[in-house]
């Protein structure tokens, strides 16, 4: 039991200690209060309002970014119509320069035969042509050489006007 009495007088303290130590605790307190807590209590609500205000701007940064991506999704569609269109113009000028190409090639393929024709035809004129005089030639150069034998004796040229004479008074 005695020792329970000493560890008991160990265990609980004196009341100069408890004294003393509320008066150190209410000074430390007082202390505390007039030069650290404030200052400590102003820092903490600084760095809550920079917490806040970063906070409040990064909500704002991303509220802007889903902006962004929303205009640049708009633009993208923008660009694709405008893309879609400038192709459908491409194709529409390309068609349209093959038919007038083709159309222009036919005529001009039109336009050489015709010409090619009008040649010939030409030609084959100058050719018949020719072909008649050399027949005309010919045809006189017989004759001639005909009436050459035919009327080499005066008997013969008299029988020829005669007959013409007949010819003349008959028609």
């Amino acid at each position: 039991m005695n020792s329970l009495i000493i560890l008991a007088s160990l265990i609980t303290p004196g009341i100069g200690l408890i004294f003393w130590t509320s008066i150190v605790f209410i000074i430390l307190l007082v202390l505390l209060g007039k030069f650290a807590w404030k200052p400590i209590l102003n820092a903490i609500k600084t760095r809550e309002e920079g917490i806040e205000k970063a906070l409040a701007s990064a909500e704002s940064a991303l509220k802007d970014m889903r902006e962004l991506k929303s205009n640049n999704e708009k633009i993208l569609l923008e660009a694709k119509a405008e893309r879609d269109v400038m192709l459908k113009e491409a194709r529409e000028t390309k068609e349209t320069i093959i038919a007038e190409a083709k159309d222009k090639a036919t005529k001009e393929a039109e336009r050489i035969l015709a010409s090619a024709r009008e040649q010939l035809i030409a030609e084959k004129n100058a050719a018949v042509a020719e072909l008649k005089s050399q027949v005309a030639g010919l045809s006189i150069e017989i004759a001639e050489k005909i009436l050459r034998s035919e009327l080499s004796s005066d008997d013969k040229q008299k029988a020829l006007v005669n007959n013409l004479m007949k010819d003349v008074n008959l028609n």
